[in-house]
């Protein structure tokens, strides 16, 4: 597990300001406010769901900003599906259900171009099903373990 290197990511290729433009684009949001409180939401939500090397890993690749969210939050260990992480960000946070999933698809599809396909992979793999449709990735059925 630790004998493999990784990669050097301790400068973000992508600024927390050019993320920001990026889902403010994504979402269409009318200010820059509305679109921080969108990233620094969603980024804290996911914080709650990651564990381990993706954490790590993904928040060694965010920009400063974007990282402190994402790492704002202590794990919980109940599973959610993408449709619980939904609910469950929209109890925390009194919007509705469409409003969640909207900011939850801008945020993670600037998540995703700045993760690259690799850690993506892996973040999906972790986390249950219904994760790849909010990340705006074809869901995928997994192998079931084979009987023995």
């Amino acid at each position: 597990m630790y004998d493999q290197p990784r990669p050097d990511r301790s400068a973000p290729v992508t600024t927390f300001d050019q993320m920001l433009e990026r889902v403010r684009y994504e979402g269409a949001y009318p200010t820059r406010e509305r679109t921080e409180e969108a990233v620094r939401t969603v980024l804290g939500a996911l914080g709650r769901r990651l564990t381990g090397d993706e954490r790590v890993d993904l928040a060694q690749c965010l920009p400063v900003e974007a990282a402190l969210a994402l790492t704002s939050s202590v794990p919980d260990g109940e599973p959610l599906t993408g449709w619980g992480f939904v609910k469950d960000l929209a109890a925390r946070t009194g919007a509705t259900p469409a409003t969640v999933r909207w900011d939850t698809g801008a945020v993670l599809a600037a998540v995703t171009r700045i993760a690259g396909p690799e850690l993506l992979a892996r973040i999906l793999h972790q986390l249950p099903e219904g994760y790849a449709l909010l990340f705006g990735q074809a869901e995928l059925c997994r192998p079931e373990p084979a009987a023995a």
